[in-house]
């Protein structure tokens, strides 16, 4: 304060010093008028300038006397609103130090505020995070405790991110900081990693089963659907967890060995798992696989296996699932469990499924010209969906592989339609008008509307394998597949009912009325030449042994029912 009015006299003292050379001028220039008054004065008067003259003007004129006075009113006014001119300027210059000086401060606290908060979110970002656990990890070793370490992953972001945009990934980005935030006690720490990654820091636990409540506490949090453009979306994420002192006793090590469980949930769908050993290998291969799964593309390693649709009513195969597999020269054969969320998250997705495409086509072309007729069913992801150059993409291949549309199907999920309903009936309306076939697979897992489902153009529901697997003791399940085979067929679509794994399940399906099935009962998936093999011998037997020649390929007698 005493700096700042030092500051204001100066400034005062040095613009009071300016403004009064000014006035100065002033003075002298009244002064010089004021001569100049009385020698033309005293000329129209007298004709002649002398000093008595000039005397003489000033004694007789008044506007001489009045003349005269003013440089004495304007000295005395120029000091006076000069020294008020300088004080206030002065004063502003001071007020606006001031303020730069404020918001100075206030950005160097919100710079620091960036440094070490999450900008979308606002919560604490991996730098305080690695403080806080850093600090944790010193209480817990004072106090002979247990502190956990919590990673979580959003399931199927990018798929969300990609199909409705940045800004609506950011929304649910925001919204799932501040269910976090709410849910959380007051000892925990929330930030936010990256992407659609969030970490836990759980302090004071007694016993390592005690994190199992903040899991529980995380995912009924996430119960709930979120709303993002009027979309209800379910949303379920992957955590992996980390204790200190089990696992590691420093923050880097907590938290690399919690996101190798994270990634380790992921790969086997598991909600969350504790960090185990056996799960490092993961993290270098995941890294490894990430910059392969290209060049496998591209060079062909990977291959297609096949597995059958049996016809409930006929007895015949006419339609096969495509399932790629990676024939990696390292980790030998590969399921899509193990790198297609790779290739969702490196975007990886629309050129593996392309492949996918465009070999299973030729196949169904090889197989013709051998005097098989069967359609392909290929499965496509929300990435793939989406893209509003699919159906060219499609019509495309048919031509370049000389396969009739009718001859293709492709399967999506329930949830991959609900994440943009209105683009979804777009481009699946474009594809069903061009003849192709379209199937919803694992019908029953998701939240869709089924007045919506309704308008989209679905050939075929595919009942999930979950509900198929255990109608024998599970009475649920059972009333669960009949209502879906009455749905379907209702709405126009043939009903499809997988895992099938033994015979009683296949007679169960048929007795429901189920149109088709398929299973590891009939066969597993098998690569091209293995299943032209069993599907030539099928054939040439006459039955497909499903129950001691019961089930015929050519006709299935009635009691099997």
């Amino acid at each position: 304060m005493a700096k700042n009015t030092q500051n204001l006299s100066s400034n005062a003292r040095l613009l009071k010093a300016k403004a009064s050379k000014h006035a100065i001028y002033g003075v002298i220039i009244a002064l010089l008028a004021i001569v100049f008054g009385t020698v033309g004065v005293a000329f129209v008067q007298s004709s002649t300038i002398t000093v008595d003259t000039l005397v003489a003007a000033q004694a007789n004129n008044m506007a001489l006397w009045v003349l005269n006075a003013m440089p004495f009113v304007f000295a005395f006014w120029g000091q006076y609103v000069s020294s008020l001119i300088a004080f206030e300027a002065s004063a502003m210059v001071v007020d606006q130090t001031s303020d730069l000086r404020a918001q100075t401060v206030a950005l160097e606290a919100e710079m620091t505020r960036h440094a070490t908060h999450d900008q979308l979110t606002g919560l604490p970002n991996r730098i305080l995070l690695k403080d806080r656990l850093g600090q944790g990890i010193l209480r817990a070793a004072q106090s002979k405790t247990r502190l956990a370490v919590l990673i979580m992953d959003i399931d199927r972001f990018k798929e969300i991110n990609e199909a409705m945009g940045p800004y609506n990934g950011d929304r649910l980005l925001k919204q799932v900081a501040t269910r976090l935030q709410s849910a959380a006690h007051e000892s925990e720490t929330i930030a936010r990693l990256g992407g659609d990654e969030y970490a836990v820091v759980i302090p004071n636990l007694a016993q390592p089963r005690d994190v199992s409540q903040v899991v529980k506490r995380i995912e009924k949090t996430l119960e709930v659907p979120f709303m993002l453009e009027g979309l209800k979306l379910d949303v379920r994420a992957s955590m992996g967890i980390a204790f200190y002192p089990e696992h590691g006793t420093d923050a880097d090590t907590l938290m690399q060995r919690a996101d190798v469980a994270m990634y380790a949930a992921k790969r086997n769908r598991a909600g969350f798992l504790v960090y185990s050993p056996k799960y490092d290998e993961y993290s270098p291969q995941r890294l490894t696989l990430m910059g392969e799964l290209r060049h496998a593309i591209e060079n062909n390693e990977l291959i297609l296996h096949y597995q059958p649709k049996v016809d409930l009513k006929t007895g015949v195969i006419d339609e096969v699932e495509v399932l790629v597999r990676w024939n990696h020269p390292k980790y030998d054969l590969m399921y899509p469990d193990e790198f297609i969320p790779l290739a969702e998250r490196t975007g990886l997705i629309k050129p593996l499924t392309m492949w996918v495409l465009n070999h299973a086509l030729s196949q169904c072309t090889r197989w013709r010209n051998e005097g098989l007729t069967l359609g392909v069913a290929v499965n496509l992801s929300a990435q793939v969906l989406f893209d509003l150059d699919l159906p060219d993409i499609i019509a495309g291949a048919l031509a370049a592989h000389d396969v009739a549309s009718e001859r293709l199907i492709l399967e999506i999920t329930e949830t991959t339609i609900m994440v943009d309903k209105d683009r979804a009936l777009q481009i699946l309306s474009r594809l069903s008008d061009m003849g192709i076939r379209i199937a919803i697979d694992d019908f029953g897992t998701g939240y869709s509307s089924l007045s919506y489902l309704s308008k989209m153009p679905v050939d075929e529901i595919k009942i999930d394998k979950s509900f198929v697997l255990d109608m024998h003791e599970n009475k649920s399940n059972a009333v669960i597949v009949r209502a879906t085979i009455e749905l379907g067929h209702n709405l126009g679509m043939s009903v499809i009912g997988e895992g099938v794994e033994d015979a009683g399940m296949l007679a169960q399906l048929r007795a429901l009325g189920c149109d088709a099935a398929q299973g590891y009962y009939l066969t597993k998936p098998l690569p091209s030449d293995e299943f032209t093999a069993w599907l030539v011998t099928t054939q040439s037997q006459g039955a497909l042994k499903v129950e001691a020649g019961k089930v015929q390929l050519k006709g299935i007698p009635a009691d099997t029912a």
